[in-house]
């Protein structure tokens, strides 16, 4: 039976996009940009598929004969949040962008939230996370009440120390903060951030939860659905698509656990698709602008490609991507508007470098849906085939 594999590689951008300047996002390239200030990539696996057949990599020389066809794709939605790419991967464009708060949140947003919880906010302003844990969590734990802040994603995050308020009640919170977050202020995420630790050496935990809209359907993963095969969900994916069409959902406390439990789900299911997050670059190392350790990251994945590989069978698909950009390179710590990368790869066919040109989000979930013997899509789901068995 044929089966497939999709994983992206969050932030793992592959230049700036045409439209990057309206983005503030020019000069941004996450791949190309991280290569120049590491010296050089050192990603053996991922070269001798092709990985530098995409873009000039310093380090990756491009490979004429590499058994993956490679590529740029370009997003169509507006914006360069998770949500927004992971959606149009699947055939959904988001023509108006998710709503962002430069300010805060306003009072409509705030009052009842703070009223339905029962707890007060601190906060209240675009921030890192990391940083705004250190600033508040002394009196947040003081005080009980929520920390609450954003970014430049559309994104309602909700931070608080796990002996303090305990993880469901944070849960609960979130499922409130997205009942709330709707209409104007339909975000594209509501994130539990949980932490731990003292005063002045705070950390969050892996216990982060992120509380999406329904995407629109139906879209590539409904076809693949509908035509018998199963969804199994790895990382986020299950959060980004609030669950829709995702049949097992497999969540995941690294990029290594991530990696263990797909090679896992490779050697033992036998159909469907494996739909992969792997955040770490973004999470760890993107919005901390942190090229070397986001080499070391990349590295970490291209250690254990042989091991993913090694689980393909015949008729397999396995398609590399990312969402959007995350350059660590440029001033700016924000998700950056970029191609994303492609790499695809079936088991026994040798591409010969061949590229794939004009390429767009859709082309993942549409490759996917033709593999798995799903319908064609109705009119307005964007996407053509980058290989068909």
């Amino acid at each position: 039976m044929p089966r497939a594999c999709v994983i992206v590689l969050d932030a793992v951008g592959a230049g700036e996009a045409p439209d990057a300047a309206d983005y503030g996002d020019e000069g941004s390239d996450t791949l190309g940009n991280v290569a120049r200030a590491v010296g050089g990539l050192d990603l053996p696996n991922l070269e001798a598929l092709g990985l530098g057949n995409i873009e000039p990599l310093e380090g990756c020389p491009p490979q004429p004969g590499a058994p993956a066809v490679a590529g740029r794709l370009l997003e169509l939605s507006k914006g360069k949040d998770t949500t927004a790419g992971h959606w149009e991967m699947m055939g959904i464009v988001t023509a108006t962008p998710f709503p962002t708060y430069a300010q805060g949140f306003p009072h409509d947003v705030i009052d009842p939230f703070m009223h339905r919880t029962g707890r007060g906010v601190l906060g209240n302003k675009p921030a890192s996370g990391t940083e705004i844990i250190q600033e508040l969590g002394e009196e947040h734990q003081r005080t009980g009440k929520w920390i609450v802040y954003t970014s430049a994603d559309s994104v309602f995050q909700i931070a608080a120390h796990e002996e303090t308020i305990p993880l469901e009640e944070l849960y609960e919170g979130c499922r409130i903060a997205r009942e709330i977050l709707t209409g104007k202020h339909a975000v594209g995420r509501v994130i539990a951030r949980p932490f731990v630790g003292e005063p002045g050496n705070y950390v969050r935990t892996a216990n982060r939860h992120d509380f999406s809209l329904e995407p629109k359907r139906p879209n590539y993963l409904t076809l693949v659905r509908e035509a018998g095969q199963k969804v199994y969900g790895v990382g986020k994916i299950g959060d980004i698509f609030a669950g829709c069409d995702i049949d097992e959902s497999h969540p995941t406390q690294s990029n290594i656990d991530g990696i263990v439990q797909t090679e896992k789900l490779l050697r033992e299911v036998d159909e469907g698709l494996v739909f992969v997050n792997l955040v770490e670059t973004d999470q760890l190392w993107g919005h901390r602008n942190d090229p070397v350790n986001f080499h070391r990251c990349l590295q970490d994945f291209d250690r254990r490609l042989p091991d993913l590989l090694d689980g393909l069978r015949d008729e397999d698909l396995l398609i590399l991507t990312s969402d959007h950009g995350c350059d660590p390179t440029t001033p700016s710590t924000d998700h950056s508007r970029e191609y994303a990368l492609l790499v695809a790869y079936a088991p026994g066919r040798n591409a010969a470098g061949r590229i794939h040109e004009g390429g767009v989000f859709g082309d993942v979930g549409a490759t996917v849906n033709r593999w798995l013997g799903g319908k064609a899509p109705r009119r307005g789901i964007p996407g053509e085939p980058i290989l068909e068995r």
